[in-house]
């Protein structure tokens, strides 16, 4: 067995929120959700944690998510996602500020990672069921190859009461496998309750259970290579040379991945409640959660003491 890595998709926190959100405090002692996020990864067997993060906030990110934060209980390591990190023979177009996508920020952590390693999202709170089921998933991959998997949440656990949000949408053979992955915009609870999106002009329902994507996801470090790859056929793509906020998903490499059976990718059923900040309301609802989390025993009050 091995010891996966997780690795902290952080990079977008200051250009999205104005400020470096996820050092916001929603824990009984400032406890930010990256501290829950690793707090859950170590002890569902996680070996190092990979922070991607900007330049630009380097210094006050490192002087507060550091090894001495987390007690020496794990490996941390710092990679950089900034917009002129790209592959030999490619250039920034004019005009482009927007980066580059999720996916981008992953290929930043190739030197960092050698192990079978999860990526999450510095801002979402994911819950202590879910690091375990992909800890235990990454921890048996040993040396394979193109086996991915990806935490499905049942839609009715992700949603905000407070708006409309964006899933990625699964479907899902016999056997638990990926087969397709569509984003969906607009998805609320009606009137009448019942779980709908709208992005197709009318009402769609979703069953309640209907599994989404959270950005959490588990990979081989082979992911590297076809990412690498395929990225550059992104750059040369003249669309995406032109258009200058197109982004380098993870959802389209899986979807790339998938659809032309190079890997497969098995979604693994959680009992967590997914949380997040989508709107600036959802930060008591989520502090309110997480109190609770700690009166049913999940959390210790001091989180690393």
């Amino acid at each position: 067995m091995v010891k996966p890595t997780l690795l902290v998709l952080a990079a977008g926190m200051g250009s999205r929120y104005g400020s470096l959100k996820q050092m916001d405090g929603v824990g009984p002692n400032g406890e930010a959700i990256i501290d829950y996020s690793v707090y859950d990864a170590i002890r569902a067997g996680f070996g190092k944690v990979v922070f991607v993060i900007r330049h630009s906030f380097a210094d006050d990110f490192i002087s507060v998510f550091n090894r001495e934060r987390f007690g020496g209980k794990i490996e941390v390591e710092y990679v950089y996602q900034e917009l002129d990190y790209l592959p030999e023979g490619f250039t920034v177009p004019e005009g482009r500020e927007k980066p580059w996508g999720t996916n981008h920020a992953v290929m930043m952590a190739a030197k960092a990672i050698d192990t079978p390693f999860a990526v999450i999202n510095a801002d979402d709170f994911y819950g202590q069921n879910s690091y375990e089921v992909m800890g235990s998933y990454l921890s048996n991959l040993a040396d394979s190859r193109n086996s991915y998997a990806m935490v499905g949440y049942e839609v009715n656990k992700t949603l905000s009461e407070n708006g409309t949000v964006s899933r990625g949408v699964c479907t899902v053979d016999s056997d638990n496998f990926l087969t397709s992955m569509v984003e969906r915009t607009k998805i609320e609870r009606n009137s009448e309750g019942v779980i709908v999106f709208h992005d197709l002009g009318d009402d769609v329902a979703l069953e309640e259970n209907t599994p989404v994507s959270m950005n959490f996801f588990g990979f081989t470090p082979d992911y590297f290579e076809y990412s690498e790859q395929t990225f550059k056929e992104f750059l040369a793509d003249e669309n995406n040379q032109t258009n200058l906020r197109s982004e380098f998903f993870i959802p389209m490499m899986v979807n790339r991945l998938i659809g032309g059976g190079v890997a497969k990718m098995k979604v693994l059923s959680t009992a967590a409640q997914w949380f997040g900040v989508t709107y600036k309301e959802d930060k008591p609802q989520l502090m309110a959660k997480i109190e609770a989390l700690i009166e049913a025993g999940v959390y210790p009050r001091n989180l690393w003491e």
